[in-house]
């Protein structure tokens, strides 16, 4: 494994992300921002944000198999949502939780989300970008 996910004593413990990673590794992959589209572009998951989440992370997983890496190589994940309220936390686990179970992989990592006016088309409702270091 090349990255160490590690929550320190004297910070809150989360259980949804880590507060660290540590990554070890020859090359580091900067994903561009996923987005609820499958492979021939087709729209998923219209108003649904957990749908959204679930194939944006789903494309993160793509993307990296592309390249030979997976989750377990990722350091660091950034959601953008629009119109980002607490009320939507909920959806966004259940989303992520619903990629874990398909992956087969534990997602948590240490995430940072921006709440966003919009995205680049107008039925998204989250990007998911992603840096991963590969030996």
């Amino acid at each position: 494994m090349t990255v160490e996910l590690i929550d320190p004593p004297g910070l809150p413990v989360p259980g949804v992300y880590r507060q660290l990673a540590v990554a070890r590794g020859s090359r580091t992959v900067y994903l561009a921002g996923q987005v609820a589209r499958t492979a021939t572009g087709e729209r998923v998951g219209p108003g649904d944000l957990a749908a959204q989440v679930e194939q944006a992370y789903l494309n993160v997983a793509t993307a990296l198999d592309a390249v030979g890496g997976s989750f377990d190589d990722v350091a660091k994940v950034t959601l953008y949502v629009v119109d980002w309220h607490p009320s939507k936390l909920a959806a966004l686990g259940e989303g992520v939780s619903r990629a874990q179970e398909r992956l087969q992989r534990d997602l948590t990592r240490p995430v940072t989300l921006l709440p966003v006016a919009a995205l680049a088309e107008p039925d998204l409702l989250v990007e998911v970008d992603a840096t991963a270091v590969l030996d």
